[in-house]
Formats: structure tokens, sequence, C-alpha cells
């Protein structure tokens, strides 16, 4: 099981499966155990989407596959994805994918909204709350997510459905690519309960904006940097957030074809340790001066 951070207890890293979404969650594991990961956040519930594993993450060959990989490697889940709300959303439908992740050790459920009406607040926090609590018996989390390509495009947007649900196994995913196009100021996250924050996801970007819907979902589904290469502030980030575990979802699809995916796994595990250690250093050195 990932550990419960405080101020002097490093993360965890895990490997989140829009990193490589072409692989199964028992291939996932396998490469983020060689690369060095202590986790995976593995697709349960699948999007369809193109280049997506063709394989159901739910037959039990998969299922089987997964858990075989998981006691293999002694890698943990950290969370499972992704149950998205949409017109014709019953939350029930979701049950299996919080019953497989409870099995393989997840904690946390993500949760994004992709509805069309800009008039159904009710409809989604009635959605949201219904799922927290289908997976509160299973100690699962719900952490909604506000992609800014999304029906919650904003950090306010998610607070407002989470705080109005008003569940205690409630949550709220950061993500540092949508931090950046969503224009979100980094102050707005000290408004988020440290409670409601439980991993972050992570990969960076250059600093222009797409001024279209179809470039942001281009560059979230296919052209993400390693940390450091690009634009986003993370020190700025942890110094407005507790400590949490982070998971690395950076799909670059040119990165893959030219390294393979286990290097390009590799190297997002080692540009983000780098990145991060260099953020929490620095913390560490304002927080002794102010206590100096």
């Amino acid at each position: 099981m990932l550990q419960s951070l405080d101020q002097s207890t490093d993360p965890q890293y895990s490997l989140a499966h829009l990193t490589l979404i072409n692989c199964t969650p028992a291939e996932l594991i396998y490469i983020a155990a060689r690369a060095g990961y202590d986790a995976v956040s593995p697709r349960l519930i699948t999007m369809n989407v193109p280049g997506e594993f063709t394989q159901s993450p739910l037959d039990k060959s998969q299922v089987q596959a997964a858990k075989t990989a998981l006691a293999t490697t002694g890698l943990s889940v950290l969370d499972v994805e992704l149950a998205r709300i949409t017109e014709d959303c019953n939350p029930k439908d979701f049950e299996r994918a919080l019953e497989l992740g409870a099995e393989l050790g997840a904690h946390h459920m993500i949760m994004s909204a992709w509805t069309k009406r800009r008039d159904d607040r009710g409809f989604l926090v009635d959605v949201y709350a219904e799922t927290c609590d289908l997976a509160a018996p299973y100690g699962i989390s719900i952490d909604l997510e506000f992609p800014s390509f999304s029906r919650l495009r904003t950090l306010d947007d998610v607070l407002d459905i989470v705080r109005t649900a008003d569940r205690p196994n409630a949550g709220i995913l950061v993500d540092t690519l949508y931090l950046h196009l969503s224009r979100v100021d980094l102050g707005e996250l000290l408004h988020v309960p440290p409670e409601w924050l439980h991993f972050l996801h992570i990969s960076d970007c250059l600093p222009g904006i797409a001024d279209t819907r179809e470039g942001m979902i281009q560059l979230a589904r296919d052209a993400r940097l390693y940390p450091g290469e690009g634009w986003i502030d993370f020190t700025g980030v942890i110094e407005r957030c507790p400590p949490m575990n982070y998971s690395i979802e950076l799909p670059n699809q040119s990165r893959v074809a030219e390294l393979g995916y286990e290097e390009h796994a590799r190297r997002c595990l080692r540009h983000a340790k780098e990145t991060f250690g260099h953020a929490r250093s620095q913390r560490r050195e304002i927080q002794a001066k102010e206590a100096a």
C-alpha cells in the first residue's frame, strides 16, 4: 500500500495509463517496474479513443494478468480511471471498476465531466455524489479533474461540485497541464482543502496555449513534455499543495516512436524526480529560512 505522506516523506511515483495507452494493464505494470516506478494508475474503464488498448481490462484473463503482474513486480496501484459523467451516465456502471480497483489495492478513482449543457450543475452534483457513495465501501475516493476541453474546465468548477456534494471520500485531481491550459493562478490552489488533494498528475508543456479545443486535445493526448522541459512552475505548485504522491501522465507519441515504451517511461520518471526533487529542496530551504 502506498504510504500517506508528511513533510519528511519522499513521494511515490506512479505511471499513468495514458502515458502508454496502447498497453494493457499488465503490460503497463511490467514496464513501470522495469523503469523504476513505485506504482501504476491503470485504466479500468475504457474511453475508446484512438490508440487505446483493445482488450477490455475487466475481462477475466486481463484481470488475472494484472494481478499476476502486481504480485510479480511488487508494485502498488495508486488510482484507476476513468469515470466519465455523460448525459446518459449511470453511476452504477462504475461499480465493477471500483470493485476491481479495490481488489488491486487502488485508493482513488478519477472522474471527469463530458456533458454538453451548461445548465446541468445539479445533475453533475448528483452523479458525483452517488459515485462517491458507491466508492466509499471500497475505501476509494472519487477525484474530480478539470480537463480544459471538458464540461468542468477550471479549478473553481470542480471545487463547486465537490463542495456541494459534501462527501467524506471526495477529492480533486490537479493536473499541471490543465493548470496551464485553463490559466489557473497558482494562488487558487490554496483555496482547496488539503484533504481533497490526494495525488498530482504531472507533465510539462511549452508556454503557448492552443486557441482551439482540438489543439488542446492534441496537446493533452499526444504531445506533453517531460517535467523541466517546458514552462510549468512546479516549485510554485509544490509550495501551494500538501505533500502528495505523483502520477506521471505524459503521452507523447513521437517520443514513444523514437524511444519505445520502456525508455519513454524511464525518461518521464527521471525528469520528474530531478524536477520535483529540486522543487522540494527549494521549498525546504525557504521553510528553514522562515523558521530561523
